[in-house]
């Protein structure tokens, strides 16, 4: 009997296996569709779905950086105990490299996984069924320049390119590759501290902006002072809310002083070359998920000190 893709989907929807497994059970069984399921049970691949709808909010953050690229992913477990798992870190290092030749998730999770016959959305079922939680390949970035750097920070590095806060920062520019590693580095770690919203006043969303003034108007306006005054006090309150959450217009997290974008602008004098700040990303993980908060920004300033 050949095994065609609506049997393929049909075990696929049975037994949670990947479509490739799927496709090798029909085979072997000849296309039985309740031989193929018990072929997967006892490969012990079936077992994935039974996991699926499991909460998946620990895991790894992993980083990878070749040239002048970068990619960012993170993979979700249920416990922080498999994070510390060999096989479940060299797969989350394996999808990170993998990451730096896709353009978003979804093409990453049809990359061929190295050395197995599949590809990753199969490598995954087949990760959930041997480790035995439920996981999720959530989310994935790519940064790129054409002349500069990109330069990683892991913090709090569980393993080499992983652990539970990545940053990626894309520098271009003709300056020495050392002087952007340093200044990247430095930057990331702010950003690390900081999360800031947006790179710039004009990458911050446009409702979120909207809404905090419209809270400082009422503010002024409750305050009784005459109109001319009201918008100005609205003015310098959306000029703090813009320190508070824009990367260029922060305070430096290391000097306490410097605004970031004056920190770029310094190194850049000092190199003797432009810099410029193209992009940035910070995967916290479970971040949205469920996740415990910490004073993070303290816990940089004490690696500082």
């Amino acid at each position: 009997m050949s095994v065609t893709a609506a049997l393929v989907k049909e075990l696929r929807e049975k037994s949670g296996a990947g479509m490739m497994d799927c496709k090798k059970a029909l085979g072997e069984t000849g296309g039985d569709m309740d031989a193929a399921v018990d072929w997967l049970r006892t490969k012990g691949l079936a077992a994935a779905a039974k996991k699926s709808g499991r909460v998946a909010a620990e895991g790894l953050v992993g980083i990878s950086v070749a040239g002048t690229k970068g990619a960012v992913v993170e993979l979700n477990a249920e416990t922080d105990f498999v994070a510390r798992n060999s096989e479940f870190q060299g797969f989350v290092s394996a999808l990170a490299k993998l990451a730096l030749s896709a353009t978003d998730i979804d093409q990453l999770k049809t990359h061929d996984f190295p050395g197995t016959g599949r590809n990753v959305a199969d490598e995954l079922t087949q990760k959930i069924a041997t480790i035995g939680e439920n996981m999720s390949l959530r989310r994935m970035q790519l940064l790129e320049v054409s002349n500069g750097a990109v330069v990683p920070y892991m913090h709090n590095a569980t393993a080499d390119g992983l652990g539970r806060i990545g940053v990626l920062v894309a520098l271009e520019s003709t300056a020495d590759e050392a002087v952007l590693i340093a200044l990247g580095k430095q930057i990331a770690m702010h950003i690390a501290a900081t999360s800031p919203a947006s790179l710039s006043v004009e990458d911050l969303d446009a409702d979120s902006v909207a809404r905090e003034r419209d809270v400082l108007i009422e503010q002024a306006k409750a305050s009784g002072k005459p109109q001319e005054i009201a918008e100005k006090m609205v003015e310098g309150r959306m000029k703090k809310y813009y320190q508070e959450v824009v990367l260029l217009e922060q305070t430096s997290v290391i000097d306490g002083e410097t605004r970031i974008a004056d920190v770029i602008a310094n190194a850049g004098k000092d190199a003797g070359a432009d810099i410029a700040l193209k992009a940035f990303v910070r995967f916290n993980l479970g971040e949205g998920v469920e996740r415990e908060d910490s004073d993070f920004a303290a816990e940089v300033a004490a690696q500082l000190s």
